[in-house]
């Protein structure tokens, strides 16, 4: 029963089995490969407009170089403060700028506020030259609180953006989470609502390793290619990564994947609100469950074999549960019935 993370998982067959294929035979290197040419067709189908792809074998490799092509080392991120840019990729972001700055701003539920972005760029840039320029703006999706931004809210950022001249970048580590959960197209819910730059990440859903930085402005795309190089990530044999995309792809494996973790993730949130003395704050919209356990529960539960991990945050007690496409339903229902359990038992039991 392990919801530490969905980096825990394996890997989905239909993805084993894509990279097995690709093992055969020869193919040129760098990128210059079957598989990665279909990649790049493939994705322009699935956001129905054309694209620029650059795989990559980390989410923090493609946020960063993704970052580094729209903001300057005099620049600055405007980013949320649970963001996986500002707490979880040790600098990288701004290492590979060069040194630009991540302004973190607060947000309720892991989102951005389009008025507190709109404060956070004019407080950040009013002194030309003695402050750090604004240039882009990040979103998560789905957040680091386990929401997800509609298609709406991610508009209203964009247009904040658009006011200021800023690129709007989106970390989507669990994108498929949120196309799932909102069951809109992909393309709504990226360019066609303002978004300049997308993290797509497939390693959390199924892939072995894989992620791509999805350009959708051309213009943009301009010097990825030797950013990439520069930072050891065009890897020789990339039909391997862009292999594992196209299988995720696939049959829409990645929108399955996406939908089973929400569900499962809706189920444990439902099952856990209803034990006796746990509360669920945020609401569970992704494949994040963040309750508040009451004393001992926890450690009740991680000696019955669950695994899960503790989270900073204004509530105390409060955890993280992450299920994925490989979790199972009875898995499930065993730790809810194994906190109820715990619950209602009598003191010293």
């Amino acid at each position: 029963m392990d919801f530490r993370s969905d980096n825990v998982t394996g890997a989905a067959p239909a993805i084993t089995a894509a990279l097995a294929a690709a093992a055969a035979g020869t193919a040129a290197p760098y990128g210059a490969d079957p598989w990665t040419d279909r990649l790049t067709a493939r994705l322009a189908a699935v956001f129905e407009t054309e694209v620029a792809v650059f795989p990559v074998v980390t989410g923090t490799a493609a946020n960063a170089l993704a970052l580094a092509q729209l903001v300057p080392p005099f620049g600055a991120v405007i980013c949320h403060e649970d963001s996986h840019i500002n707490t979880d990729e040790c600098g990288a972001p701004e290492m590979f700028t060069g040194g630009a700055k991540l302004v973190a701003v607060p947000g309720g539920a892991g989102r951005l506020d389009p008025a507190a972005v709109d404060a956070a760029i004019r407080r950040t840039g009013y002194r030309k030259v003695h402050r750090v320029r604004p240039a882009a703006v990040s979103v998560t999706q789905a957040t680091e609180c386990g929401t997800v931004y509609t298609v709406e809210q991610v508009a209203a950022v964009a247009d904040v953006c658009r006011r200021h001249g800023l690129a709007l970048h989106m970390d989507g580590a669990r994108f498929a989470n949120a196309v799932a959960a909102l069951g809109c197209a992909p393309a709504d819910l990226t360019w066609r609502a303002g978004v300049d730059v997308l993290c797509l990440g497939a390693t959390k859903s199924g892939a072995w390793a894989a992620e791509a930085v999805v350009v959708f402005r051309p213009e943009l795309a301009t010097d990825i290619a030797e950013r990439r190089k520069r930072a050891g990530h065009l890897l020789s044999k990339m039909r391997f990564v862009s292999a594992q995309l196209l299988a995720w792809l696939d049959d829409d494996l990645w929108l399955r994947h996406g939908a089973h973790a929400n569900a499962m993730a809706r189920r444990l949130g439902a099952g856990l609100a209803a034990v006796p003395g746990v509360t669920v704050p945020d609401p569970v919209e992704a494949n994040m469950v963040f309750p508040v356990l009451p004393p001992g529960l926890a450690e009740g539960l991680r000696a019955a074999g669950v695994l899960f991990g503790d989270w900073p945050s204004e509530h105390a007690d409060m955890v993280r549960f992450v299920t994925s496409f490989q979790s199972r339903p009875e898995d499930v229902d065993a730790v809810v019935a194994r906190a109820r359990d715990l619950a209602v038992a009598p003191a010293g039991a």
